[in-house]
């Protein structure tokens, strides 16, 4: 594959880690409707949901597509599965946050040890470019789940100093809560009303989070993938909201009930810290943390207009100009059919 930004994934072989999850399923709608990837592999453990998604994108109608069982956790089955791939999006990971703090070691073998995996399958296939999904509880993480992403983040910065300046090149995309997704909130409170609970638990009602809908995700990811020159951690621009007013938008008609921050939770998520500030640049759209590496050459985001930010910027739910109230929550709700 050329090394200039990439403009298709027609031709290319792709690969998925995590491909039956929420975005990896999105990931590969996105995919299959834009581009003409030569293969198209989804790499995940569940058989289950590998079987439903071999009824919506048959190999008999789809014969760009595999489905590949496997874990990131298995050193070998990655190194088997990447053989003559072009491009990987890393996105499996265990995410909850209290079953992390409870279940500490199977945290870390997924996303760290997994992510080491990845790392070195991807340098001994000779992969092309590799792009891990990352999160806002990676930045001055309180919990083991964003301490595990951390650990994730530094390990596929690094290894672009493995690959040595050839093959593969590795970078991140940061982002925050994803609206609708499996295990999130949105749902969660939907289940509350449909059984008829009389209330909404809120852990603070000054609590706020970022939020980007899966959709805008996967074109994240997409606009990352084309342009990367590895070693970058990518944050998009995106809206912040008081999880009271989602509580709101949800059920208007429900008190809510305060129930306390749960163990490892915080009361705002950060996507860029003070820390990184000096090595954050601006774009229109997102901000790149920019790598500590001797090869990092900054010229093509300063060609695109780039700016660097000020010393003391940080990126929170909390200082973020942009915020959806309740009207805009409820309006963007039924425009995903949520």
């Amino acid at each position: 594959m050329p090394e200039q930004d990439l403009p298709t994934f027609d031709g290319l072989s792709v690969l998925v880690t995590g491909g039956t999850g929420s975005f990896g399923q999105k990931f590969i709608d996105t995919v299959l409707e834009r581009y003409k990837p030569a293969r198209l592999i989804v790499f995940s453990r569940d058989e289950y949901k590998q079987f439903l998604m071999q009824q919506k994108y048959p190999v008999e109608r789809y014969p760009n597509m595999r489905y590949f069982l496997g874990d990131v956790r298995d050193s070998a089955r990655l190194h088997m599965a990447m053989r003559g791939v072009d491009i990987v999006v890393h996105a499996a990971a265990l995410k909850h946050v209290p079953a992390a703090e409870y279940n500490p070691f199977e945290c870390i073998q997924t996303n760290v040890i997994g992510a080491e995996n990845v790392v070195t399958a991807a340098i001994n296939a000779g992969v092309s470019r590799v792009l891990a999904l990352s999160t806002d509880k990676a930045a001055n993480p309180a919990n083991l789940y964003g301490a595990s992403k951390l650990a994730s983040d530094k390990i596929f910065v690094a290894a672009n100093n493995l690959s040595g300046g050839r093959k593969p090149r590795f970078a991140c995309v940061r982002y925050g809560n994803v609206l609708g997704s499996r295990g999130s909130v949105v749902p969660f409170f939907r289940n509350l009303v449909a059984q008829g609970h009389d209330h909404l638990p809120i852990t603070d009602p000054r609590m706020t989070r970022f939020f980007i809908t899966l959709q805008d995700g996967v074109d994240f990811v997409l606009r990352s993938l084309s342009h990367m020159q590895g070693g970058e951690i990518f944050v998009p621009k995106i809206p912040s909201i008081k999880v009271a007013d989602l509580a709101s938008a949800i059920a208007p008609h429900l008190p809510q009930k305060v129930v306390g921050i749960r163990p490892g939770e915080k009361l705002h998520e950060i996507m860029v810290t003070a820390d990184d500030a000096a090595q954050t640049i601006e774009l229109q759209d997102q901000y790149v943390i920019q790598p500590m590496l001797s090869s990092w050459r900054p010229d093509a985001y300063l060609a695109r207009g780039a700016k660097p930010c000020e010393e003391a910027f940080h990126y929170s739910s909390n200082n973020n100009p942009h915020w959806l109230d309740v009207p805009e929550i409820g309006a963007l709700l039924g425009r995903l059919g949520m």
